[in-house]
């Protein structure tokens, strides 16, 4: 029974991960959960009390995978510029990705205090990723710097995100001169 549970509940996610990617917090509704997944929206209840549960739930899940996958992009870089550019560039990659666009849909809506919190905590962590480099740099304020290295990440996502008339490869390699050019002062 609690295999068939961990299994629904697995599937729901994989559900509201694809509604969110392809049509914004807007699709993420219990009844195309529903409708999904094959269960009754009064099951879906069982699961969740609420969309913003479904919400804190995928960013438990996959904010972790998606920061593994930047922690072992910068883990095959020996120099702290090669972490800093491993950073970037896995970040940007991985926007093409159903959780990212889903995370990116998250960020979008109205959250409760909780699920806001979870994603603050997930983005502190990844920029917590990068801090350590900046110091290896020299930098006297190595938290405000990767702070405002993960603004240009950020800016470049949402470039990407939103179908810019550049190509997503043009805009990556925007980011990491810019970003590189900064960081080396």
């Amino acid at each position: 029974m609690a295999e068939h549970r961990s299994m629904q509940r697995a599937a729901l996610l994989d559900a509201a991960r694809s509604l969110l990617s392809e049509g914004g917090t807007e699709a993420l509704t219990f009844p195309a959960l529903a409708e999904r997944t094959g269960l009754a929206r009064s099951s879906v209840y069982e699961y969740f009390r609420s969309r913003a549960a479904v919400v804190e739930e995928l960013c438990e899940v996959d904010f972790p995978v998606w920061a593994a996958e930047v922690e072992v992009a910068m883990a095959a870089a020996r120099e702290p510029e090669g972490k800093i550019e491993a950073y970037v560039r896995k970040q940007l990659e991985l926007v093409g990705d159903r959780r990212h666009r889903a995370v990116v849909a998250i960020s979008a809506s109205e959250l409760d205090a909780g699920a806001r919190e979870k994603i603050r905590a997930a983005h502190g962590g990844l920029v917590a990723m990068i801090v350590e480099a900046l110091a290896d740099l020299g930098h006297t304020e190595p938290r405000l710097a990767a702070m405002l290295l993960q603004g240009v990440v950020d800016a470049a996502v949402r470039r990407i995100e939103l179908g810019a008339a550049e190509h997503p490869d043009a805009i990556t390699e925007a980011a990491v001169s810019m970003v590189l050019r900064g960081v080396r002062g």
